[in-house]
């Protein structure tokens, strides 16, 4: 069967422990992961509407540059010279004129913040901030350039709705564009806005603390010096800016969407081959079984299933298929359905994420009292900024908010990370039911001479697969609600993205390690299959995966996570439609 049928004899580590290979991979990851970046790749126009994941992965994969549109740009600065315009006018701003947090009765000036008082002390105050924003050294840090890069796209994308100094928001387009990669901790965020997270680039951006220059680690002052940068001079409220963003769990659950609509797609692909492999029957996927249980993704996951079978032989009659199979071959559409049904919630909530402001206080330019009946209320009209010649007339309101709590977005990623382990143990019992022969009607020793025995089936998955699906069921339940009363109390919920996040990525590689194993023991079936009636003919799509599967369980895991099975696929999955 191709490439296949001629590949060297399966390696006998197939069944070593999926411990020894997370270990490794955990090793791994302790050191720096640089991008490669791709030469002549389009840069990408930051709007503050339509940044897409593909975008995103362009940007922080591939190294693309980034630039602001006019409309984004004067947007940005209109939202600056508010802010400015606000404190002429006696307004309290939160984290501006006002402390933050516990501070925020607190004042910090008053009067106009470009009279020579207040600008220097706002130049000094904004300045020691970004200094002592540095990570801790010797603190875990964040060891995947692409995330940090991804982290500082959506922010530069998203910014464009806050105050933030043209100064700043150069900088942060620049640190993309001259591939200066912050050093960013770890741990810090609790979840509701990623601020000790994003410090890390505050640090940077004025030459404080250690970055990677082109792959390469120096200090922050060395990398800005050879880009021929200027260290950032931040003013205004650039700090809060930056910082009172979600933009690291946002950049996370964008990275476990791309990666999960991969290992969906295999999924699909894969029980394709497992049923042409253990010589199923067709009739759950079939439109009159599927019209008598109209869910939308499940009635699409079946007919796409069913169109990567056309040209099976599982259509032609055989007396010796049976009328039912295991329930983990039957049911795997509607398990895969669901999960793809998980995943679209979830993509359709990070695409609003990237697009929209999550900051503290939210500045709206052009609103006025007539918009809405609240607006012209005396509690609302406190926080009315009239406009003047000095912000060229000007008008809208500065609001405190929690625009940062990162809901719905926390129960989406722990939904997907659920529905990921629905189907994973769908999947893991396909993997062990090719080894009854209750199931299978034929042994492989009653088909294939020893030669082909031992090139297909000469080692065994043994314990592998259990091993890596209890992985999965420890990242299932959620994560309990938590509420800490820091901050002298002020801040006291705490919604734990980061953990979230990374349970769900942690179970995307689970489940790739799942269908690698699977794929190739339902691969080596269509192989067996091919022997047992060489007038057998199989789906194209499925004959060709096979051909392409490469063998040694690391390569088999590496092809999976590297090669976009998108490209053989018959459709796309469907797109929920944007919320107006």
């Amino acid at each position: 069967m191709g490439g296949f049928l001629k590949s060297a004899t399966r390696a006998a580590v197939l069944a070593t422990s999926a411990f020894a290979l997370q270990l490794e991979l955990t090793m791994a990851a302790r050191a720096w992961e640089p991008i490669s970046p791709v030469s002549g790749v389009e840069s990408v126009v930051l709007t503050g509407h339509d940044m897409t994941l593909s975008d995103l992965m362009h940007i922080a994969r591939d190294g693309a540059k980034v630039s602001l549109s006019p409309e984004a740009a004067q947007r940005s600065h209109d939202a600056f010279d508010l802010l400015l315009e606000a404190a002429r006018e006696g307004m309290a701003v939160y984290w501006f004129n006002r402390g933050a947090g516990d501070k925020r009765e607190n004042w910090i000036f008053k009067g106009d913040p470009l009279e020579a008082n207040n600008h220097r002390l706002l130049e000094k105050i904004q300045l020691q901030r970004f200094q002592e924003e540095a990570p801790v050294p010797g603190e875990p840090e964040v060891q995947d350039e692409a995330l940090v890069r991804a982290v500082m796209a959506i922010r530069a994308n998203t910014m464009t709705y806050e105050a933030a100094s043209p100064a700043l928001t150069r900088m942060l387009q620049d640190l993309l564009n001259h591939r200066i990669t912050p050093v960013l901790p770890l741990r810090g965020s609790l979840g509701e806005g990623d601020l000790r997270i994003l410090c890390g680039i505050a640090a940077t951006m004025v030459g404080v603390g250690d970055a990677y220059y082109n792959g390469v680690r120096m200090s922050a002052a060395d990398a800005l010096h050879k880009a021929g940068l200027t260290p950032l001079k931040p003013f205004g409220a650039d700090d809060a800016a930056l910082i009172s963003s979600d933009a690291y769990a946002v950049a996370r659950a964008a990275f476990a969407v791309e990666e999960g609509r991969r290992a969906l797609d295999w999924a699909d692909l894969t029980l394709a081959i497992d049923l042409q492999g253990m010589n199923s029957s067709v009739t759950p996927l079939s439109a009159p079984v599927q019209a008598g249980h109209p869910y939308r993704w499940l009635n699409w996951d079946a007919k796409r299933v069913m169109q990567l079978l056309r040209g099976s032989y599982l259509f032609d009659a055989d007396p010796h298929r049976v009328i039912q199979d295991p329930e983990s071959l039957r049911a795997s559409s509607i398990r895969q359905g669901a999960a793809w049904q998980s995943w679209s919630e979830l993509q359709h909530t990070v695409q609003i994420e990237l697009n929209s402001s999550d900051h503290n206080p939210a500045i709206r330019v052009g609103v006025s009292p007539d918009d809405s009946w609240e607006l012209s209320t005396p509690q609302m009209m406190q926080y009315y900024v009239h406009g003047s010649d000095a912000d060229r007339h000007l008008h809208g309101y500065i609001l405190s908010n929690a625009n940062w709590d990162p809901y719905p977005l926390a129960n989406q990623v722990e939904a997907f990370t659920i529905a990921l382990g629905n189907m994973d143990v769908a999947i893991t019992q396909r993997i062990y039911r090719f080894e009854n022969p209750f199931f299978t009607i034929v042994s492989p020793r009653n088909v294939l001479n020893d030669a082909q025995y031992r090139e297909y089936f000469g080692s065994r998955i043994g314990y592998a697969a259990a091993d890596v699906f209890q992985d999965v069921q420890g990242q299932l339940n959620p994560v309990p609600p938590e509420g800490n009363a820091i901050i002298a109390t002020v801040e006291d919920l705490q919604a734990q993205t980061y953990l979230k996040t990374v349970r769900l990525q942690q179970t995307v590689t689970d489940t790739m390690h799942l269908l690698a194993m699977d794929m190739n023991q339902g691969c080596s079936w269509m192989v067996l299959r091919g022997i047992q009636d060489a007038r057998r003919t199989f789906g194209p799509t499925s004959h060709k995966a096979c051909d392409l599967l490469p063998r040694g369980p690391s390569a088999r895991m590496a092809f999976l996570t590297t090669y976009d099975p998108a490209v053989l696929m018959p459709d796309t999955p469907p797109v929920m439609e944007q919320t107006p």
